[in-house]
């Protein structure tokens, strides 16, 4: 079976018409990736190339070592990928000590991985080993209601947490742990990618302020729909700002009502 043809780089290409059409992709903006399953390595080695050429990853992510990941490229297009995977997205080894990569398929026609690679690689170490492996998707794009409301709110976890939880009920059934905010940082970088990391350890939803929203899940339909739900609930917000503010909202009892049917744990730092 050719690359190509495979699962889940079928469901890679999903996201990436999904997500665009969503509006959520402008120009090259935005970018993703998958840590491949074994199984599925091992049905495409042949279609691999050898690792010969390494490229320092710029931070190390040792419990990745070996492992293979399918990335979007740096300055390629979205709305591109599912024309010409061969040419937009890649699939990476990591050596074995997690501090390098190589390109062993796709980007024929030149490129690298996205520059937010390492911003990438660090919160996969930390969700593969926070999640015993379970995690292997991380998704950043650029919705306009997040960002929108990162230039009127508080760039607090708690505030965006809250605001966001109180938009629609199923909020805090979706993403119970809350969100985190990083406060603007030039991207691409060591420093954002520490940032971004720190907030991985507690949430699944890491806000960039004035610029995006990163996400990490299990797969591609939790890992898109956990953005959309947030996007979804920061567009309301963003009607009810302009409709002049909340009138009623749910009650603090309400959620600890929710959690208790739903069997979640909400964090009750977010309630007080």
């Amino acid at each position: 079976m050719r690359i190509t043809e495979m699962e889940f780089v079928e469901g890679f290409i999903r996201v990436t018409e999904d997500g665009f059409k969503k509006g959520w992709h402008e120009r090259n903006g935005g970018n993703f990736s998958y840590r491949i399953k074994p199984e599925d390595v091992t049905a495409i080695r042949s279609e691999l190339k050898p690792s010969s050429h390494f490229t320092p990853i710029g931070v190390s992510v040792p419990n990745l070592g070996g492992e293979y990941f399918l990335v979007t490229g740096s300055g390629k297009f979205m709305r591109n990928v599912s024309l010409c995977p061969e040419d937009n997205i890649a699939i990476v080894y990591i050596d074995e000590k997690g501090e390098n990569y190589s390109i062993v398929w796709g980007l024929e026609k030149g490129g690298t991985p996205t520059s937010e690679f390492p911003t990438h690689l660090m919160n996969h170490s930390i969700k593969k080993e926070l999640t015993k492996g379970k995690y292997r998707v991380i998704y950043h794009s650029h919705p306009v209601n997040i960002i929108a409301l990162t230039f009127v709110l508080p760039l607090e976890d708690k505030v965006f947490t809250r605001a966001l939880w109180e938009m629609m009920t199923e909020c805090p059934v979706i993403f119970p742990d809350g969100v985190g905010v990083v406060p603007w940082m030039v991207p691409g970088g060591r420093d954002i990618a520490i940032a971004t990391g720190k907030l991985m350890k507690k949430y699944d939803v890491a806000i960039w302020a004035h610029h995006g929203i990163f996400c990490a899940g299990e797969d591609f339909d939790n890992t898109f729909g956990l953005m959309d739900t947030v996007e979804k609930s920061a567009e309301i917000c963003v009607k009810v700002l302009a409709m002049g503010g909340k009138r009623q909202t749910i009650p603090v009892q309400g959620f600890r009502d929710l959690a208790k049917d739903f069997n979640i744990d909400l964090a009750e730092e977010f309630l007080d």
